[in-house]
């Protein structure tokens, strides 16, 4: 079984549970359904793209993230939303949809100044806690920032919890690249190795019983 491209979210998915990640995302067992949350955050990120891409007012329910818009938007350098990211497997920059494409990411927001040779990565949250931040988005963002814009020196991210009012930031240079793709490649050849064998362990956790759809598993406690 070949390995498909991956992003954060599916290596973040397999690192949970492998087994939960072999059913609902290879084999597509279980479609994903929209809640209320999955919809506000739709309609959040649709709302600051359109302030921020197209000049549209921020409608009032969001009003609350006005003034941080204001904010990222009179920061100096290029405005970029949503923007779709690919890398292929030699770490080079590729159309997000290119048959080579090997790593996919999307920033919600990105400022690249090239003056001074920095970009800013934001990506928006709508949950309603920070508490269990992963700042591994943004490392991800930030090697895909620096392969698609080499001029790019130095890259400062944050995951902006807009519910919860925090920011969790970090920073990147360039020269931080070998290690942190030493790091993410090790973690997804864990995943690449589970497509070659085709072997998918369980993972068990608080979370089984709750919020895992494969009654098959015998950690689930429902079947």
């Amino acid at each position: 079984m070949s390995t498909p491209s991956w992003s954060f979210s599916k290596l973040k998915a397999f690192e949970t549970c492998p087994k939960q990640f072999y059913h609902v995302t290879v084999l597509k067992q279980f479609p994903f359904k929209d809640t209320d949350a999955t919809l506000y955050g739709k309609e959040f990120h649709k709302a600051c793209e359109d302030y921020i891409g197209n000049a549209i007012p921020i409608p009032e329910k969001f009003a609350y993230i006005r003034p941080t818009l204001e904010a990222l938007n009179a920061k100096t350098g290029e405005k970029l939303c949503e923007y779709k990211l690919g890398l292929t497997m030699d770490l080079e920059p590729c159309d997000f949809f290119s048959p080579d494409v090997w790593f996919r990411g999307i920033a919600d927001l990105l400022i690249i100044n090239h003056e001074d040779a920095s970009a800013y990565v934001v990506d928006y949250k709508t949950g309603k806690s920070s508490k269990y931040a992963d700042k591994g988005q943004l490392e991800l963002m930030a090697l895909a920032v620096f392969a698609h814009f080499p001029n790019i020196t130095k890259v400062r991210a944050g995951l902006l919890f807009v519910i919860a009012n925090d920011v969790v930031r970090d920073s990147y240079e360039v020269t931080d690249k070998s290690t942190l793709w030493g790091k993410w490649i090790s973690k997804y050849k864990s995943m690449e190795k589970a497509f070659e064998i085709n072997v998918w362990n369980a993972k068990p956790s608080g979370l089984c019983r709750q919020h895992c759809p494969v009654l098959e598993c015998p950690h689930n406690g429902r079947n």
